[in-house]
């Protein structure tokens, strides 16, 4: 049988961690390090039940969450290129 409650919290927590997932992504596209690692860590820190199942202890997402928000920092660092000089510069 169903339950109610578990199904509605399941709705809710699949909907915020897909927000989450919008907003980082667009944070990526806009190519904002700081958004794009913060949601990133938040999208991580919304997951993190399978962490927990897995760990059987909490303090693990903490660790998760960290790693989520130096990894989307780097990578946004390493994306990030200098503005290119203009090939065709007005006379």
């Amino acid at each position: 049988m169903i339950d109610p409650l578990i199904a509605l919290g399941v709705v809710a927590a699949t909907a915020v961690t897909d927000s989450a997932y919008v907003f980082f992504n667009a944070a990526v596209a806009a190519r904002r390090r700081v958004p794009a690692a913060n949601w990133s860590a938040v999208w991580y820190l919304l997951s993190a039940f399978a962490v927990i199942n897995y760990t059987e202890n909490a303090v693990y997402v903490a660790f998760a969450a960290l790693g989520s928000w130096l990894g989307a920092f780097a990578s946004l660092t390493w994306l990030v290129r200098p503005p290119r000089p203009d090939p065709h510069p007005p006379a």
